[in-house]
This record gives structure tokens, C-alpha cells and sequence, in this order.
């Protein structure tokens, strides 16, 4: 996709090793519904995002921020036809809740309680986060992060809901979701794992959907790629996490990862080996 003006580096920085990076920009680039392990923080420069969030659309422009919590399925696309262009910071949860602790009366677990927030100050120090991450500047990158998250939970905190599993389909559910975790590589067809389960094909269809906003193929797929990033991380070439995580070769790992990290595989893990040596303000082309 390079020359289609479709831009995306997906870093992380030595001195903050709980925060993935993102600094990237979209135009005909569509995520499939999916979930992160860590918060979404997306600083919109210019644009539109639109994501399927809670039931319904959310539109997040030039000056206000994507706030996504863990686990929270999702969507995205441009809202415009010039896309849109942002950076993103995903502080893992311990961080949050280390932050929230310190500097702010919520209690519980924190989250996001708005999935879109209109603050361009917010906006502004993300991207100082990015740029400090850059120039190697570990102080002020852990400050500026520090300072941003205390003002969206002050603006925008509160406690997180419990998920409690209190219904036959709720634990049937999360049955069925340790099944497929401990055999992601050769899952059970529905109505195996439904017989296995003691339940129906379309009672497990409904029951999982319920418990975690999308069928269990999606979440499959959505938790392959958590996995594949984990091996990448530890060093594990694309083509073998491909083969680790159940996917038939590299060309779908290289898909689907691309329409959930937004960067392929292969540039993803680059940047995360050489976090220290890529110039200011890069962005990656697509691989075709």
C-alpha cells in the first residue's frame, strides 16, 4: 500500500515498557471488531475516526481522544474521505491503576468512563509523549504520559464494572473461551465444542456473544493475534507465530494482524527491535 498516503509506526520505548506506541495515518484502512489487553489513548490530529463502541457508532475529530478500555471490543475507520491522522499511547492496566492510585479518589478498578473526549489539550500532550519518546528524552516521555492519564481520569474516570460470571450461559461462555485458548492452534469446530460443553451450537453462539461482544471465530481471531504479537515480542519470526497461533500460513497472520494492529507483522516487530534508532517522526509504509 505504499503511495496510497496509508502511514503507521507501531513502536515501543525502552523507558516506558508498559506503553505500546502508535503514530499513524488512515484514509481507506478499516479495523475489524477486536480488543486490546492494554488502554486505547488516540490523540486525533486531523480528521475523523468513527468506531463501533458500546452499541453504537462514536465519532472522535481533529482535537478530542478515542478512549477505549481493556477488553472492550471495537471497531475503526475513517469518518472522512481524507481519513484520519493520530498518535496513541496503550498504557497497560497496572499502569493506569498505579497512576489512579496516586493522583486521583477513584476507586476500583480505573477505566474510561466516555469513549470519546473533547480536549485538544489531552491531544496535545499525547503527542509530546510521542515526540519525547523520539528524541530518546525518557524523562519527559514518563512525565508527559503521567500527566496525560491524570487528566482524563479526572476528567473522565471511574470505576470499571466487574465481570462477573453468574448465569449457566455466562459460564458456559467463559468455558468455551478457556477451550479455545488452551487450543487455539486446532480449535473445535461450534458444535464440537457446544457438545462439549453440554450446550447447542446456537446457545454457545448467543452465550459467547453476550459475555464478550463478538462470536467465538472473532475472538479466536482477535486472541491469535494477541498471541502472535507476544512471540513476535520474544523474537519468533512471522512465519513461525503464524503457525503457533493455528493460522494456515503468514499471508493470514499477515492479514489479519494488519487489520487489528494496523501495521503488519513483519514492520511491527522491526520497529520494536530498534526502538532506540528510528529518526523523529517516522512513519512506515504498508508492505504491499
Amino acid at each position: 500500500m505504499a503511495g496510497s498516503g496509508e502511514r503507521a509506526r507501531h513502536w515501543r520505548y525502552a523507558e516506558l515498557p508498559d506503553v505500546d506506541l502508535l503514530r499513524a495515518q488512515y484514509i481507506r484502512k478499516t479495523f475489524v471488531r477486536h480488543t486490546h489487553e492494554h488502554f486505547v489513548i488516540a490523540a486525533i490530529a486531523d480528521g475523523v475516526e468513527v468506531f463501533h463502541h458500546g452499541g453504537s457508532d462514536q465519532y472522535a475529530g481533529a482535537g478530542s481522544l478515542a478512549l477505549v478500555n481493556p477488553d472492550t471490543p471495537h471497531t475503526g475507520r475513517a469518518g472522512v474521505p481524507e481519513g484520519w491522522r493520530y498518535g496513541a499511547v496503550y498504557p497497560a492496566p497496572e499502569l493506569v491503576a498505579g497512576i489512579a492510585a496516586e493522583t486521583t479518589t477513584l476507586r476500583g478498578t480505573p477505566g474510561f468512563v466516555r469513549p470519546v473526549l473533547d480536549d485538544p489539550y489531552a491531544v496535545e500532550l499525547v503527542h509530546r509523549v510521542l515526540r519525547a519518546a523520539d528524541d530518546g528524552n525518557a524523562l519527559a516521555a514518563d512525565t508527559l504520559l503521567r500527566v496525560a492519564v491524570t487528566r482524563l481520569l479526572r476528567l473522565n474516570g471511574g470505576p470499571l464494572p466487574r465481570r462477573r460470571v453468574r448465569t449457566a450461559g455466562a459460564r458456559t461462555a467463559a468455558r468455551a473461551r478457556a477451550v479455545l485458548e488452551e487450543r487455539m492452534a486446532d480449535p473445535p469446530s461450534l458444535e464440537r465444542l457446544a457438545g462439549e460443553l453440554g450446550s447447542s451450537p446456537f446457545a454457545l453462539l448467543r452465550a459467547f456473544r453476550d459475555a464478550y461482544g463478538m462470536p467465538p471465530h472473532t475472538w479466536l481471531t482477535d486472541a491469535r493475534v494477541r498471541r502472535a504479537r507476544r512471540l513476535l515480542d520474544t523474537g519468533a519470526s512471522p512465519a513461525e507465530a503464524a503457525v503457533a497461533v493455528g493460522f494456515t500460513d503468514q499471508p493470514h497472520l499477515n492479514r489479519h494482524f494488519a487489520r487489528i494492529v494496523g501495521v503488519p507483522p513483519g514492520s511491527y516487530q522491526r520497529e520494536r527491535k530498534n526502538v532506540q534508532d528510528a529518526p523523529r517522526e517516522l512513519l512506515l509504509p504498508f508492505e504491499a
